[in-house]
């Protein structure tokens, strides 16, 4: 497994947070990035998870488009990017700045209501 601090990915993925364009970047709201080693038995149980899948981020709130003007004082959405699965995934620390970037940018997607059929015609965000 690739060793990589705790600093350094959250450093990796302020990296790839800072390189979503403006243009989207100014639209999300009200949205928290973290990050986190292994999601919790409670998110696995959510997904249905089944052994030997791999989770590498997961967008927990409301999608944009599914906001309307009744949506307030609601707590902030979540986009968590996990640690250990994508450690355990990559080579090389290149290789983990590209999954942290892709891993981002595929949650931010889900910020902005895309399914994953969506993304895949997208070309596979």
């Amino acid at each position: 497994m690739l060793d990589v601090s705790e600093q350094q990915f959250e450093s990796y993925v302020s990296e790839a947070i800072d390189a979503i364009p403006e243009k989207y970047f100014t639209r999300i709201k009200n949205v928290v990035f973290v990050t986190e080693d292994t999601p919790t038995k409670e998110q696995i149980i959510k997904l249905k998870l089944q052994p030997g899948h791999t989770l590498f981020g997961l967008y927990e709130g409301i999608p944009l488009p599914a906001r309307n003007s009744g949506y307030n004082l609601v707590i902030p959405d979540k986009i968590t990017i996990f640690r250990k699965p994508m450690l355990a995934y990559c080579e090389d620390e290149l290789s983990l700045r590209k999954q942290i970037h892709k891993t981002v940018w595929h949650e931010v997607a889900h910020y902005f209501g895309l399914s994953h059929e969506a993304m895949d015609k997208l070309g596979g965000i």
